[in-house]
C-alpha cells in the first residue's frame, strides 16, 4: 500500500493534488456571500470589459483589487459563466502553489521531501477549501510564497543570482499586493525581514531595500493605484485607511474572533497533520531537529503569518493560508526523519499522532451513527428542512464505515509500527472524506447558494427586472446573468464595504438602489414587469406590493419568497 519508489509516490501525490483541487470542481453551487458575490463581479468585468475598475450589481466595487478578478473574468468568458469556470482559477492557483512548494523543497531538501510537502498541504483542509472557492486568498498566498521564497534563494546566493532572485521577490510582491491590497507586501516583507535577523544576516537591509527592487514593485502596482484613483478619487483614502488600516485595527468590519482564534484554525483546518504538531514542536525545539536555514525560515513564516493576524482586529481563517505552506515543509521534514528511522523519536511521535487519530475517528463515527437515526438534531444547526436532513441519513451511515476503517489504517500502523502506512492513512482521509460525501455536502450547499431561488423563478417575460426588497441573495446576478434592483436602508445587503463608504460620504445613491420607505412608489411607477424576491418573513411588505397586481406569491426556498409583477 505504500509507494516503494519515487515514481510511486509521484503517482500517488498527482492523486492527491487531482481529487483535492480539481474533483467535481463545478459541482457544488456558489456559496453565499463571498463566492456568489466575487463571481459575479468577474461576469460583469467580462461583460463590459471595464478591466480597471469591477462593478457588483453595476455600483463600483473597490473592496478589492482587479487582479484576481481578471483571471475569473477571464475563465467565464472562455467556458462560460458556470461554477466550474468561476473556481478554475483558484484551482489553477493552488496548483501552482504546490509547484511553487515542491520546486523551493527539491532544491533544498531533495526529491523525497519535495513529494511529502506536497501531499501534506495539499490534503489541509484550509488549502483546499481555499483552492476549491472563489476567493482571493489563494492567488495571495501563491505570489507571497513565491516572495518569501525568493527572498530567502537571493540571500543565499550572490552576486547577480543575488540581485535578480531579489527582484522576483519584489516582482511577487508587487503583484500579491495587486490581489489584496498592502497585506501583498506586508506579509513576505516582514517574514523575510525576521528571518535575516534571526539568521544574522549581515547588509540585508541594504539589498532588501535597493532601488531597483521598489522600482519593480511600484511598475507593477503605481498604474493600477493611479488609474484607479484617477477614476475614483475616493479609493486612495478608502483603499489606505479604511480597507487596510482600519481593518487590522478597529472591529468595524464585524470579524472580530479571540486572540487564540488561529489556533483552533490550526488545530481544525490543519487536520489530520496537526494531531503531530505539539510533540512534534516540543522535540524538535528539545532536539534541534530542523538545523537548516531554510527551515527556520518556514518556522519564521509560520510563527510570524499566525502572529500577525493575531493581533488584527478582523480576523478569518484564509489570512493565514500561506502558513500552510510553511507548516507543511516543516511536517514533510518530520516525516522524512520518521521514514529513514522507523524506530526514531520521530516515528514514535507519528505512532502517538495515529492513535489520536484513530480515537477520535471512534469518536466521531459513533456520533455519525447515532445522528443517522435522529436527523432532526442535524436540521437546525445546517439550516436544512427535515426532508432535507432525512435525506442525508444514509450519508451518515456511509460516513460512520469509513471514519471505522481509518480508525482501523491508524491503529494498523501503530501495531505494525510502520510510519509510511501512518502518513498513507493521514494523506487519503481528508480526500476521501470529501470524495465520498460530495453529494451531502451539496445538500447543505443548496440552503447557502441563490443558485437554487434562480432554479425556483419561473421564466421571466423580455424586459422583466428583478426587484431584491430588502434582501439581496449574493450569487443571484450571477445565476440570473443580469443585474437587479435593492430596496434597502443602508446598502448593507451588498456586503460591500466599499459601497457602505460611498453611502456614508452623502455620495448621490446608485441608480439600482431605492430607499426601502419608497419601495411601493418604486413599484408602482415601473412601466415593464418586475419579478420581486424577499425574505419569507417579509411575506407582509410583499403582499402590500402583490395586492395591487393581484398577483400570487411563489415559496422559492425555505427562506425566500418571490412574485412576478405584471405591467401595471
Amino acid at each position: 500500500m505504500v509507494p516503494q519508489t519515487e515514481a510511486g509516490w509521484i503517482l500517488f501525490a498527482l492523486a492527491i493534488v487531482w481529487t483535492a483541487l480539481f474533483f467535481q470542481l463545478g459541482r457544488l453551487p456558489l456559496l453565499q456571500p463571498d463566492e456568489g458575490r466575487n463571481a459575479e463581479v468577474a461576469r460583469e468585468m467580462a461583460a463590459s470589459g471595464a478591466w480597471l475598475s469591477p462593478s457588483y450589481d453595476g455600483i463600483p466595487y473597490l473592496d478589492k483589487p482587479a487582479f484576481y478578478f481578471k483571471t475569473v473574468a477571464l475563465s467565464l468568458a472562455l467556458l462560460g459563466d458556470n461554477e466550474a469556470a468561476a473556481r478554475l482559477p483558484s484551482a489553477l492557483f493552488g496548483l501552482a502553489l504546490l509547484g511553487l512548494a515542491y520546486g523551493f523543497c527539491r532544491r533544498i531538501y531533495g526529491p523525497r521531501c519535495a513529494i511529502l510537502a506536497v501531499i501534506i498541504i495539499g490534503t489541509m483542509p484550509l488549502y483546499v477549501i481555499n483552492a476549491r472557492t472563489v476567493i482571493f486568498d489563494i492567488a495571495l498566498a501563491f505570489f507571497v510564497a513565491a516572495a518569501i521564497f525568493a527572498g530567502y534563494l537571493a540571500e543565499m546566493g550572490e552576486g547577480r543570482a543575488r540581485r535578480q532572485w531579489h527582484l522576483v521577490g519584489a516582482l511577487a510582491a508587487g503583484l500579491a499586493t495587486l490581489v489584496k491590497g498592502p497585506v501583498g507586501f506586508l506579509i513576505p516583507g516582514l517574514v523575510l525581514l525576521v528571518f535575516y535577523r534571526v539568521a544574522g544576516v549581515r547588509g540585508y537591509a541594504r539589498r532588501f531595500f535597493a532601488p531597483l527592487n521598489f522600482l519593480v514593485f511600484f511598475g507593477v502596482t503605481l498604474p493600477w493605484f493611479v488609474g484607479l484613483s484617477l477614476q475614483h478619487p475616493d479609493f486612495p483614502h478608502y483603499g489606505i485607511i479604511e480597507e487596510s488600516f482600519h481593518r487590522f485595527t478597529t472591529v468595524q468590519f464585524h470579524r472580530t474572533q479571540p486572540f487564540y482564534f488561529y489556533g483552533a484554525i490550526v488545530a481544525g483546518l490543519f487536520l489530520p497533520w496537526s494531531f503531530l504538531l505539539p510533540e512534534a514542536a516540543v522535540a524538535a525545539w528539545k532536539n534541534k531537529w530542523f538545523k537548516s536555514p531554510a527551515d527556520r525560515l518556514c518556522l519564521v513564516w509560520a510563527l510570524v503569518v499566525v502572529i500577525f493576524f493575531s493581533l488584527s482586529k478582523s480576523k478569518m481563517p484564509g489570512y493565514i493560508l500561506s502558513a500552510t505552506v510553511a507548516s507543511g515543509i516543516l511536517v514533510a521534514r518530520f516525516f522524512e526523519q520518521a521514514l529513514a528511522r522507523p524506530a526514531g523519536r520521530a516515528a514514535r511521535i507519528t505512532f502517538h499522532g495515529a492513535v489520536v487519530f484513530a480515537g477520535l475517528c471512534l469518536l466521531v463515527a459513533v456520533a455519525a451513527l447515532f445522528l443517522s437515526f435522529h436527523m432532526n438534531l442535524v436540521a437546525k444547526p445546517f439550516g436544512l428542512t427535515e426532508t432535507d436532513a432525512q435525506s442525508l441519513s444514509p450519508h451518515f451511515t456511509a460516513l460512520t464505515g469509513l471514519l471505522l476503517a481509518f480508525a482501523a489504517l491508524a491503529g494498523l500502523a501503530r501495531f505494525r509500527q510502520a510510519p509510511g502506512l501512518a502518513f498513507i492513512t493521514f494523506a487519503l482521509f481528508p480526500p476521501l472524506l470529501f470524495a465520498t460525501n460530495l453529494s451531502a455536502i451539496g445538500v447543505v450547499f443548496d440552503t447557502k447558494s441563490a443558485r437554487q431561488i434562480a432554479r425556483a423563478m419561473p421564466p421571466l417575460p423580455p424586459g422583466t427586472e428583478v426587484f431584491c426588497l430588502g434582501c439581496f441573495p449574493a450569487g443571484l446576478p450571477f445565476y440570473l446573468q443580469r443585474t437587479a434592483t435593492l430596496a434597502t436602508t443602508d446598502g448593507r445587503e451588498l456586503t460591500s464595504n466599499y459601497i457602505l463608504y460611498r453611502l456614508r460620504q452623502d455620495q448621490p445613491w446608485p441608480t439600482n438602489l431605492v430607499p426601502f420607505a419608497t419601495a411601493g412608489q418604486w413599484v408602482a411607477a415601473r412601466r415593464h414587469p418586475v419579478y420581486v424576491v424577499a425574505h419569507a418573513v417579509d411575506r407582509i411588505p410583499v403582499e402590500n406590493l402583490a395586492g395591487i397586481q393581484k398577483t400570487n406569491i411563489q415559496q422559492l426556498t425555505p427562506v425566500y419568497i418571490g412574485v412576478l409583477l405584471p405591467v401595471p
